[in-house]
This record gives C-alpha cells, sequence and structure tokens, in this order.
C-alpha cells in the first residue's frame, strides 16, 4: 500500500472537516481568527484541550491558518510552476537536467518543494534552485574543499546536509563529472 502524501492527507482532513467536527473549514478559520493568539503552539494546544483535535489535525488546522487559509501542501505541479515565475527560460534546462538524471540514476525522482526541487532516490541526494539565469544544482559532498567547479551551497530551502553546488547555465554542465559528484552525494545519503 502507497504511503499517502502530506498533500493527500491534507485533503482528506479538510474534506472531512465538517463531518468530524460540524464546522467546515472556513467555520475554523473564522474560530481561529478569534481566538486570540496568533501563536502556532498556543493554536495547537487550544484545538487539542478545548476543541479535542489529535496532535496531527490540529497542526493541519493550525498550518492553514498560518498560511492565510490556504492549504499548505498545495500540488506538486503549481509548486514546480511556481518556482518557474520568475525564470520561465529556465524550463528548457531544467527539463534537460531531469532527462539527464533520469539516464544516469533511472530510480531517481523529483519532488517539488516550495523553494527547491529535491532529487531523491529514497533520500534526497541533491536539490536544485531554479534562478533567473542559471539552475543551482545542490549535493551532499560533506567536507570536500570548495573549488572554481564546486561552491558553497547557496540554495534555499534543502537541508543543511546540502554543503556544495555546481551551477549550470547550459546543457554542457551535465557532464561526467557531475555525475560523479551527484555518485559521491548520493553514497554519502544512502
Amino acid at each position: 500500500m502507497a504511503q499517502k502524501t502530506s498533500g493527500e492527507i491534507e485533503k482528506e482532513f479538510v474534506d472531512g472537516l465538517k463531518g468530524a467536527t460540524g464546522k467546515d473549514l472556513a467555520g475554523w478559520l473564522a474560530d481561529l481568527d478569534r481566538f486570540g493568539s496568533s501563536r502556532r503552539n498556543d493554536i495547537i494546544a487550544w484545538l487539542k484541550n478545548e476543541q479535542r483535535f489529535g496532535h496531527m489535525n490540529a497542526s493541519l488546522l493550525a498550518g492553514i491558518h498560518a498560511n492565510g487559509g490556504k492549504l499548505v501542501y498545495q500540488s506538486t505541479d503549481n509548486l514546480l510552476d511556481d518556482q518557474f515565475a520568475k525564470a520561465a527560460d529556465m524550463r528548457p534546462l531544467y527539463e534537460a537536467f531531469v532527462t539527464f538524471i533520469a539516464k544516469n540514476f533511472p530510480n531517481a525522482t523529483f519532488l517539488p518543494k516550495k523553494t527547491y526541487v529535491s532529487v531523491l532516490e529514497n533520500r534526497e541526494f541533491g536539490a536544485v534552485n531554479i534562478k533567473k539565469a542559471e539552475l543551482r544544482i545542490g549535493l551532499d559532498l560533506g567536507d570536500r574543499p570548495f573549488d572554481e567547479t564546486v561552491e558553497k551551497a547557496k540554495l534555499t530551502g534543502p537541508m543543511p546536509r546540502i554543503s556544495h553546488m555546481v551551477v549550470a547555465t547550459d546543457e554542457s554542465r551535465f557532464d561526467k563529472e557531475l555525475v560523479e559528484l551527484l555518485k559521491q552525494s548520493h553514497s554519502r545519503c544512502h
């Protein structure tokens, strides 16, 4: 049985809210607006202690409230499209990178997040920030020294273990050297 994504869990929660509690999402958001504290921990405690929510559901509702009433775990398609909003010219290079990864790491998948795209094979071994004129490809290379090819990571979003990055401005950067760096990162993460 496939594990549910955060988006699926959140959608099921919202869809079942009225049946489980007698109030729909709008009603609960209005209650939270009137609650008197915007601190997430206060809201979660109130939902659990006074409204009998379980911890996960209280956290989901507090997150939606903090996100201006919008679902937190939106469609991954929207997450990827949002990253190209200011960098539309980078989509062909990104698609070439996806093809490059598929060729060299056939079991790898891509998971768009809010500020980056995770490259994973059970565990994240790479990350991509889509910038206006470049792709920043993040890697976990431990204490490998930085040089003209591999820089200190300057990515938004991924885990701190993504320590290094390679900047790609065209497809020529998708070479054997990058494959080796990705293999090293993959080995460190697995």
